[in-house]
């Protein structure tokens, strides 16, 4: 195997990068200086050498706890549970929540042989059970493996004494009725409120 095909075989890998586009990423990097694919590939050694999950939450970070579980002016009382750490900068990006987080690392799928232990559940609960969390929100994706996870948690949860609540769906803002499916209509009109 040529080193062209090494690399865009490597690429390919990537989510989101079918065997085309990593050629052209091969071939990109190829024009470049030299130096430009030393540093890309000083910065993927330096990554995978710096970035852990936080001790707390799981979210990554290059310290021994993440920015938000160190920031005094977060929620304490309020734990946002997430599939993946990458979950955590979309509800960042909206600017709304200011609790704490939980990465759960994934999501229960016994097709995929995932199961609740395979999930950080058990830190989860031992988080709620130290005491001062009054909420824990699921927000997990809504897909049969993300409700499946959803069930789960509320299960564990709501034995140790805690409010257990779900992110709302339903049509994004924007959205045209008529582009929607039938299933996000209906959790829209499942999660509606009333008009003030």
């Amino acid at each position: 195997m040529s080193a062209i095909d090494d690399l865009a075989g490597e690429l390919a890998k990537l989510p989101g990068i079918g065997r085309k586009t990593a050629l052209r990423l091969t071939y990109h990097l190829l024009k470049q200086p030299p130096e430009r694919s030393r540093k890309l590939a000083h910065a993927l050694e330096v990554l995978r050498d710096r970035v852990h999950p936080c001790g707390v939450c799981g979210n990554l970070t290059e310290d021994p706890e993440c920015a938000i579980c160190r920031d005094p002016r977060r929620d304490r009382t309020v734990i946002c549970t997430v599939e993946e750490a990458a979950d955590i900068g979309a509800i960042e990006r909206a600017g709304e929540f200011r609790g704490l987080y939980h990465v759960l690392g994934g999501r229960i799928s016994p097709l995929d042989g995932v199961g609740p232990e395979h999930l950080t559940v058990r830190e989860l609960e031992a988080r709620v059970s130290a005491g001062g969390v009054s909420e824990v929100i699921v927000a997990t994706n809504p897909s049969v493996e993300g409700e499946a996870t959803a069930l789960y948690l509320q299960q564990s949860l709501v034995r140790l004494g805690v409010r257990v609540s779900r992110i709302a769906r339903g049509l994004p803002v924007g959205g045209d009725l008529e582009y929607a499916d039938g299933g996000t209509i209906a959790q829209a009109l499942s999660a509606r409120r009333e008009m003030i």
